[in-house]
């Protein structure tokens, strides 16, 4: 047995809670979105044209942060929050 194997064993497998909580607080991720897609994941957003194409920031834990119409601006609104981010395709 290899001590990678070894330590495997010896690490407990996180709960599901631990699991549902990782990352909160320092990861986000950036996905393309359309504006079709937006219902019922941006809570009390305002009527938005049809067949938009934006990038949307999302908490690890799946909550939406921030809505942008540029990747840029939805970046650096990850960078003002100290965010790691990852993309989503």
């Amino acid at each position: 047995m290899t001590s990678t194997e070894q330590k495997s064993l010896q690490t407990p497998p996180m709960s599901n809670g631990e699991f549902a909580h990782l990352g909160e607080g320092s990861v986000a991720y950036l996905r393309k979105v359309s504006s079709d897609d937006l219902r019922g994941r941006f809570p009390g957003l305002t009527e938005i044209g049809p067949g938009l194409e934006l990038w949307a920031l999302f908490g690890a834990n799946g909550e939406p942060i921030l809505l942008s119409d540029a990747r840029d601006r939805a970046l650096a609104g990850a960078m003002e929050n100290d965010l790691v981010t990852v993309a989503i395709h």
